[in-house]
């Protein structure tokens, strides 16, 4: 498979957030503003990361039938070190992710990657499957807790300074006057709204290409 093609089928066209539907608890509960959301998707990015590149290496000294606790050491041993690496510096988003830090141990998109991908390939295709599958979710949570944010809130970016310290707490961007901001938005059952509407967004992108791919298919088999 070519790179492009690896890439494109994991960041998009199998998005483990939009088409799996992967991880949903962390994606709803941690996307009632951008940052929050971009927090935990790059903190899942390094730990799917590090961990299917440490199971790739391992993977021929790992037996099959105790596999799946041994996933689980090394998933948590990784989870706990970034916990302490942000709590020492990035304090401000450590109190923001708060208990959805450890709880990424038990997300299936984690332990689901170690066994379908990390234990049977090599390393250099675990990393980026790590790399691109997490960056997929960060992407997908951007785009959600944007949406929820702008809608709920009416701020773009709040909190900015909690991810990129040189900003001060000040930038962020307003949309929306508070007055009229849709407070169902921030709320867990406009989260599902939100994730609904995008998923639907995306088929109907997906779908709509499909359909230039086949006229385009149609209009050259009919010159030839």
């Amino acid at each position: 498979m070519k790179l492009r093609e690896f890439l494109k089928k994991r960041l998009w066209n199998n998005n483990s957030s939009l088409v799996q539907l992967l991880g949903l608890c962390p994606v709803l509960a941690m996307t009632t503003n951008a940052v929050n959301a971009i927090g935990l998707g790059i903190t899942t990015t390094f730990v799917l990361t590090i961990t299917n590149s440490i199971i790739s290496i391992l993977k021929y000294f790992i037996p099959k039938d105790i596999r799946i606790p041994i996933y689980m050491i090394i998933v948590s041993s990784t989870v706990t070190c970034i916990e302490m690496l942000l709590h020492a510096y990035q304090y401000s988003l450590y109190q923001s992710l708060g208990v959805f830090i450890p709880l990424i141990v038990t997300n299936c998109i984690i332990v689901g990657r170690a066994d379908y991908i990390a234990y049977k390939s090599s390393f250099f295709v675990s990393f980026l499957d790590g790399i691109s599958i997490g960056l997929g979710s960060t992407f997908a949570m951007f785009i959600i807790g944007s949406i929820r944010e702008i809608l709920g809130n009416g701020t773009f970016l709040f909190g900015s300074n909690k991810i990129f310290n040189i900003l001060d707490h000040s930038f962020f961007f307003t949309f929306i006057d508070k007055n009229s901001t849709i407070i169902l938005a921030i709320l867990p059952p406009g989260g599902f709204l939100v994730l609904g509407f995008v998923i639907a967004f995306k088929n109907y992108l997906d779908l709509n290409k499909k359909k230039i791919n086949c006229l385009k298919c149609f209009h050259s088999c009919k010159l030839k």
